[in-house]
């Protein structure tokens, strides 16, 4: 597949600040001596230089794949969504898929060295796409972006959020103080949470007032989910992007922030647009299915990126109905 066309570094813009109610952090943290002591270690890890994070991330990757922790799990994965590659291969994607993970983490908690390097000058790969974004949200309408648990998400919103969008993502209630800390640093570097109650009439307001919404649509939901194709299964997704869609006419973009050793650069693909209700269709159903399939596109390009060891896959789809039964014309 041909490399989509890239365009220069958008410009370094002052952070816009989402809506102020956005700006809460809800959790539940840990008890006192609990906090203390994980704020401690998280305070160390915090200050790691970008060495020293990288060695460490590749010291508990590794030592999390060696020890089997949901090894099985990503290769099943990969063997039913890659059966073309060999069993050699599947297991490297797997080894650094553990790596990324653990890298993605020890990147979310740093203060110090947080951004990855030479990220302003960073071209964009998806020269129309980006564009296109930047129009509509000169018409004063936010958009929704959508991603995947790849590269670095964390630090992916960080980046967009630079780059003059103001932002604010989709997420749940955390636990822990490791969880607080990366909500914490989620608000501190400009963007706002929206939360499971209420989260597409949320979305919807935050879209009219010109604030963008990212959100993670690669995560199995057990219930009200749609299910749509992803590396040839069916998976259950999410429908609070393509509802939010319908009812504002806002497209989706699909934004991904690709590693290439210690450089980040931004891929985007878009708009999609909701799709026009077709006979025998859901529209919603369609409408995420063609953003899934954008994130399977660049998923495929660089597979050791992705979250294997998640269960994409654990919810079946329903039965199809049963086949109505033909009436019997046999002469009596």
């Amino acid at each position: 597949m041909p490399s989509p066309a890239t365009m220069p570094a958008p410009p370094v813009h002052p952070i816009r600040l989402t809506s102020p109610h956005l700006r809460r952090i809800i959790g539940e943290p840990p008890g006192p001596l609990t906090g203390f002591l994980a704020n401690l270690a998280l305070g160390v890890v915090a200050n790691l230089s970008r060495g020293a994070r990288e060695r460490l991330a590749r010291f508990v990757g590794g030592l999390a794949y060696t020890l089997g922790i949901r090894r099985r799990v990503a290769l099943e994965n990969l063997a039913q969504a890659m059966p073309e590659r060999s069993e050699a291969e599947r297991q490297a994607i797997a080894r650094g898929t553990y790596i990324t993970m653990a890298r993605a983490v020890l990147e979310a908690l740093a203060d110090k060295e947080r951004m990855p390097p030479g990220w302003e000058q960073e071209e964009v790969v998806g020269r129309e796409a980006w564009e296109a974004l930047q129009a509509h949200l000169a018409t004063g309408k936010g958009a929704l972006l959508v991603t995947g648990h790849f590269g670095n998400w964390e630090l992916l919103g960080e980046i967009l959020i630079r780059r003059g969008v103001p932002l604010n993502a989709l997420v749940r209630p955390l636990k822990g103080a490791l969880n607080m800390r990366i909500a914490e640093n989620r608000v501190r570097a400009g963007g706002g949470l929206i939360y499971p109650r209420g989260a597409v009439q949320e979305t919807v307001d935050a879209l009219n007032r010109g604030e963008s919404v990212f959100m993670l649509l690669d995560q199995a939901i057990p219930s009200k989910g749609v299910f749509v194709p992803f590396f040839g299964r069916l998976a259950s997704t999410t429908p609070a992007m393509a509802v939010a869609a319908q009812r504002t006419g806002v497209p989706a973009w699909v934004v991904m922030g690709v590693r290439d050793g210690q450089r980040m650069r931004v891929h985007i693909e878009g708009p999609i647009s909701p799709p026009p209700a077709q006979e025998g269709k859901d529209p919603i159903t369609e409408h995420t299915a063609l953003v899934t399939a954008g994130l399977e596109r660049v998923i495929r390009q660089y597979p050791e990126q992705w979250l294997w060891l998640h269960r994409r896959w654990k919810y079946p789809p329903p039965p199809p109905p049963p086949n109505l039964l033909p009436m019997d014309d046999s002469p009596t």
